[in-house]
């Protein structure tokens, strides 16, 4: 087959398109010709970094959609032809090629109406929304939430899950992207560049603060959305845990929780496997019903993969990029 082959990593450069031998699926596993695949921002970050996990040449890419060609042993639920999506594990060898191995547990069905692009984009960032705002951060009785990075595919899926619960929407975007967050269903849009965030939040939420909180973006404003939490609130983070340091005992009563999607395949645990192919499912089903906006804003043919994942590290993307494979 052919593929997308990282020589080694430390530059987007060392990819290029080659021949490698074709994959076998072996036990609960699925062989997938890839049809579609999304590009995120952890598939940059691994070709740049790497993982103590790969040989090389390797095959990056978290998130794809496709159809079923062959079924491993003890594999119940799956047929030659089903249409499938997934996200893979970053340990072994990934989307960007014709053909790709997949852990069957993982994979969801994809529904008669949602096309291959479409499924693609709601993986990697729509399941991490969904953790986030369905599973981790609690909405009873809640009023409102941060959303931060709104115009980004995780942040755009968490706004639309949280208008979903009921919940006002705080969110931080550039002012070019304030119609799109709000399309999407964000009730404020707050220009991090102009505004100073926190001030913005105590005066919606009249000094009180934000119930939950989601932070994309990074420790150091994790950190800073402390000050913005109202008392007993949660935040939710993805990129780095808040320093509490600064927190002192039975003040703030924070509840704090981390996202890490990824880590369900490195923690060997079945349920939490099972748990990524679940998430699929509901969003996927939230497309068929029209409930669910994908995202998607640009698609690209497989040769300018790799310029798509340069434009995905300027990080200035609004939703999200596939890649038809």
């Amino acid at each position: 087959m052919k593929a997308w082959l990282l020589k080694e990593a430390g530059s987007l450069e060392n990819m290029e398109w080659g021949e490698i031998e074709d994959p076998k699926e072996g036990k609960g596993e699925l062989l997938v010709k890839v049809r579609a695949v999304a590009l995120n921002p952890v598939d940059y970050k691994v070709a740049l970094n790497g993982n103590p996990a790969w040989d090389y040449p390797h095959i990056v890419g978290v998130d794809l959609a496709g159809e079923v060609i062959s079924v491993g042993e003890g594999v119940a639920d799956f047929n030659a032809g089903d249409r499938v999506a997934v996200h893979t594990s970053l340990a072994k060898k990934g989307a960007f090629a014709e053909l790709a191995v997949v852990d069957a547990r993982a994979a969801g069905h994809i529904p008669d109406k949602v096309s291959f692009e479409d499924a693609a984009s709601i993986l990697c960032a729509g399941m991490t929304a969904f953790e986030a705002v369905v599973q981790k951060l609690n909405a009873t009785h809640k009023k409102n939430i941060l959303v931060h990075a709104g115009a980004g595919g995780v942040g755009g899926f968490a706004i639309q899950l949280a208008k979903m619960q009921g919940l006002k929407v705080f969110t931080t975007a550039s002012a070019s992207n304030h119609d799109w967050v709000k399309k999407l269903g964000a009730d404020v849009a707050i220009d991090y560049k102009e505004e100073n965030v926190s001030e913005r939040i105590m005066e919606e939420t009249n000094g009180r603060g934000a119930d939950l909180i989601f932070n994309t973006v990074g420790r150091e404003v994790a950190t800073e959305d402390l000050d913005r939490l109202a008392f007993s609130g949660q935040l939710a983070y993805i990129a780095g845990a808040p320093d509490l340091s600064g927190v002192k005992p039975f003040t703030l009563s924070p509840s704090i929780h981390e996202v890490a999607l990824g880590a369900a395949h490195l923690s060997g645990e079945e349920r939490a496997v099972k748990n990524l192919a679940f998430m699929a499912e509901e969003l996927m089903g939230m497309l068929q019903e029209g409930r669910l906006e994908s995202l998607v804003t640009k698609v690209l043919p497989r040769e300018e993969l790799v310029k798509g994942l340069e434009e995905l590290q300027g990080r200035h993307v609004k939703g999200k990029i596939i890649v038809k494979m």
